[in-house]
């Protein structure tokens, strides 16, 4: 049989709903008004009610630990509640900190903000003028996209600078050189973005003068991903930076010094750091230097000024192997702190520069389980670290210590949401289609039946690099795990539990191998007789719904119902559709007929068949998604709706960009559809 008789879909030229990816048509957007309406309809309205109640306790919950960062004297925290659902940027100092319940002091209620401007606005961050941290670039975006205005306001006066610097709406990176002068990249007109829809151009913008008349000091090709300029503050190392992102795994990062660009070199697909007198640079394949060879997620070290005047004397400061990957790092002002995972378990050590070389010490004993996240306080004034740790079934609790000190000072400690002591957490290893071992984390009741009935989601992603950790989820926990449910998280190959090598397992032509290892791991639950097919859902967002995506085409018999968010699915023209282009280096090229013959058999949009006994999916998105964009799920819904196969549904809200919601009640409602779709059809 030929390809086109077996996938008769995959040989049309045309695309009967390429209307749909006019985003803000009339006719689109009535479309998604009845989807809505028919999504929200399927569910039992007191159960999705009440869901969402419970979700919406948890994120507004009061007792939540109030993320911060340093600068200076004060500590910056974000905070969205019930009573400030767009939330606050806020601040205290250290000592208010330490209390139950902090002073703070507001800066921006964007609520207010959003209902004195007419915008209902959505905080994007914020970077502080150093070193007296009293000017801000603030970042806000109109429906929760990436594209942002940035504003310049005043800390002491808590107001937008009347004629600061202002930048309309756009993908917009900034950076403070000083007081009257910024980095800026943005939109600044005809052929001034990527092909990705991130600028090319990075000008350096003085005070007073037009945008438009911006100096322009660095422009990348049309076809590269992007370029980021970035001002490096710290004393007696001050630096330009400039990166000519190539594609999503390759840059070239290049110093700006008296108006020439100088590259600092490395291969282009490693990542560098540059901290005082130190470059760091992270392996994503061999490096040879001279007579060394360096494997792929190495972490090696060299001090700049030698390197920049071509010595190549590395300090290797991580080697990985078959069970052990670096997954973060973060400087203190004088010492390096690594973050690892040995079978997807954290380890935290202290690494410190010396005459005879650098020395090291394990930070902590992290249980097993659990996941740690360190990071120094404030890399330019001292020694200081936050120590967050957390687990499946136990809430996180932030620490402070300091490099060289024994103690840890708990700060907060996140509220219990759930019975975790019903609960208990199990590693496991799936063998996948090429034999290969892949883990998985099984949470669910300490008694709980191996009779093949639990209801059971089964969570992935499988993309990027990104390890799935422990993590604790009072939201899973209150409203799926204590109601008898199991959930299941994967570590599929195309993650980064094990380094660049379990990442580029999966690149490309690999792709499947992702799925493969997510249903491996559906067939060892239904082996194990936790739950069966008939009982067992899955669930994934963006690179996770497309991987929920090959789900539901590849392997509709494993699965009772499938949840897929924010979704890439249509791989024919992702590269055509909002930031798509960006992500060739991970799945290929469609307009290359080479890449395409592979890209195809892992399309959704292309492999949707009639006749097929697929299980009820629920896609959700948001009209203001302008990083995966919202035509996707739509587009695979109305096709499945069109080739009459029942139980399909989407679900889109307005604003929210590739969060797919702009507040918690907006999350809290998102999630519950999420929990009860799921619910009505495992049970």
């Amino acid at each position: 049989m030929t390809e086109a008789a077996q996938f008769p879909d995959r040989a049309r030229s045309d695309d009967e709903f390429l209307w749909l990816e006019e985003i803000q048509s009339g006719r689109a957007l009535e479309w998604v008004a009845a989807q809505n309406e028919r999504s929200t309809a399927h569910l039992p309205a007191p159960a999705l009610a009440g869901t969402s109640r419970a979700v919406l306790e948890v994120l507004d919950s009061t007792g939540r630990i109030p993320t911060v960062t340093r600068h200076g004297e004060f500590l910056y925290n974000f905070w969205k509640d019930a009573q400030h659902p767009r939330g606050l940027w806020r601040r205290t100092t250290l000592e208010s900190y330490r209390k139950p319940e902090p002073d703070w002091d507001v800066l921006i209620d964007v609520d207010d903000l959003g209902s004195r401007e007419g915008t209902e606005w959505v905080f994007g961050g914020a970077e502080l003028l150093f070193p007296k941290n009293d000017r801000a670039l603030v970042r806000l975006s109109p429906d929760g996209g990436d594209a942002v205005t940035v504003r310049e306001f005043d800390l002491a006066s808590k107001s937008f600078v009347a004629n600061g610097f202002n930048v309309p709406v756009a993908k917009t990176t900034v950076s403070w050189i000083d007081i009257d002068a910024i980095f800026v990249a943005t939109d600044f007109g005809p052929d001034s973005l990527t092909t990705s829809s991130y600028p090319r151009q990075a000008r350096q913008w003085r005070r007073g003068e037009p945008l438009e008349s911006a100096e322009l000091i660095f422009e990348v090709p049309v076809d590269h991903m992007g370029v980021w300029a970035h001002h490096q503050h710290t004393v007696g190392f001050e630096r330009d930076i400039l990166i000519d992102r190539i594609d999503f795994w390759r840059a070239r990062a290049y110093l700006l010094q008296d108006g020439a660009r100088v590259w600092i070199g490395g291969p282009d697909d490693a990542e560098v750091d540059l901290h005082r007198e130190w470059l760091l640079v992270s392996l994503r394949s061999v490096w040879n230097v001279g007579e060394e060879t360096y494997p792929a997620g190495s972490l090696l070290a060299a001090r700049v000024d030698d390197f920049l005047a071509g010595q190549r004397h590395l300090d290797l400061l991580f080697t990985p192997d078959a069970h052990t990957s670096l997954v973060a790092w973060s400087w203190t002002r004088g010492h390096l702190l690594l973050t690892t995972l040995h079978d997807v378990a954290s380890r935290v050590e202290v690494l410190s520069p010396g005459e005879a070389g650098w020395s090291r010490r394990d930070l902590g004993t992290i249980q097993p389980n659990h996941s740690a996240n360190v990071a120094g306080v404030d890399a330019d004034e001292n020694d200081d670290y936050w120590l967050t740790v957390d687990g499946f079934l136990q809430p996180a609790a932030l620490q402070l210590g300091t490099v060289g000190e024994d103690t840890l000072e708990t700060l907060k400690t996140a509220p219990s949401f759930f019975n975790e002591s019903a609960l208990s957490v199990e590693q496991h290893f799936a063998t996948s289609k090429d034999g290969t071992a892949v883990p998985y984390f099984q949470i669910g009741p300490v008694d709980l039946a191996r009779d093949g009935k639990a209801p059971t989601m089964l969570w992935g992603y499988g993309g990027f690099e990104i390890a799935e950790v422990p993590a604790y989820d009072g939201a899973i926990g209150k409203t799926w795990l204590e109601g008898g449910g199991v959930m299941v998280v994967a570590n599929i190959r195309g993650g980064g539990e094990y380094g660049p090598a379990w990442h580029q397992a999966a690149l490309r032509e690999n792709r499947p191998r992702a799925y493969e290892d997510f249903a491996a791991i559906a067939g060892d639950l239904i082996a194990r007789n936790v739950t069966s097919s008939t009982h067992l859902g899955c669930t994934g967002r963006s690179n996770g719904g497309l991987l929920v995506g090959n789900m539901l085409t590849h392997y509709p018999e494993l699965f009772g119902a499938i949840v897929c968010g924010v979704p890439l699915l249509d791989m024919r023209r992702y590269t055509k559709l909002s930031a798509g282009a960006s992500w060739i280096a991970e799945y290929g090229d469609p307009d290359d007929p080479a890449d395409w013959a592979f890209i195809q058999t892992f399309s959704p949009y292309h492999n949707v068949r009639k006749n097929i006994d697929y299980p009820p999916v629920l896609f959700y998105t948001a009209t203001s998604d302008d990083r995966v964009g919202p035509v996707q799920a739509r587009k695979m819904a109305a096709r499945m709706q069109e080739l009459g196969i029942p139980d399909v549904y989407l679900y889109e809200n307005r604003e929210g960009g590739h969060a797919g919601s702009a507040d918690n009640s907006q999350t809290a409602h998102m999630h519950a559809m999420g929990f009860e779709f799921l619910r009505k059809h495992l049970a």
